[in-house]
């Protein structure tokens, strides 16, 4: 794996939040800032995913089977409310 050195201009209060908690996380600095990277750009894909899938829907064919659901079938025990 390739490694990069990358300066990051971060406001000194934002720092010395980034520094307690990879301390109470019991990491180095570097390795918070860069799970931390992780954990945001797996969001945003996340994120992204959803909302390409969401187009993909059909709303009308979606509420059609949710009009279906259950017909023919009986309550089970603890299905009551």
């Amino acid at each position: 794996m390739r490694k990069s050195n990358f300066a990051l201009r971060v406001q000194p209060s934002l720092l010395e939040e980034a520094r307690k908690a990879a301390e109470a996380d019991g990491v180095a600095l570097n390795q918070f800032v860069n799970v931390a990277i992780a954990e945001k750009v797996s969001a945003l894909r996340t994120e992204r995913y959803f909302r390409e899938r969401a187009a993909r829907g059909d709303l009308a064919e979606a509420l059609a089977i949710l009009d279906r659901a259950g017909i023919g079938n009986a309550p089970r025990k603890g299905d009551e409310l």
